[in-house]
């Protein structure tokens, strides 16, 4: 069964690092579901802008351990996170506001 793009696309990430990808190789970094793969991330950019996916690149960020001194005497793991930079066919691009 097909997610929806916006059950797989999450948050566009800000940042020095994204803002060069996408202005010089024109590389887009968004925050993506965890369980979701390089296909579901490219249909998902494919319906919501409108454009052709020429490379979709997966980073897994898994949760650290945190002490009980950080989290008011409990210890605790903070989240996993995935990030998807996404690489669009020549002449292509993503307008975000």
């Amino acid at each position: 069964m097909s997610k929806s793009p916006y059950q797989v696309l999450r948050a566009y990430r800000v940042t020095e690092k994204a803002a060069a990808l996408s202005a010089n190789l024109n590389k887009y970094v968004f925050e993506v579901e965890t369980t979701a793969n390089r296909c579901d991330v490219a249909r998902a950019i494919t319906e919501k802008f409108k454009t052709k996916v020429a490379r979709v690149n997966i980073l897994n960020h898994p949760g650290k351990h945190k002490s009980g001194r950080m989290f008011g005497g409990h210890a605790g793991r903070t989240s996993r996170r995935k990030m998807a930079i996404v690489t669009l066919e020549q002449g292509e691009k993503i307008e975000i506001v």
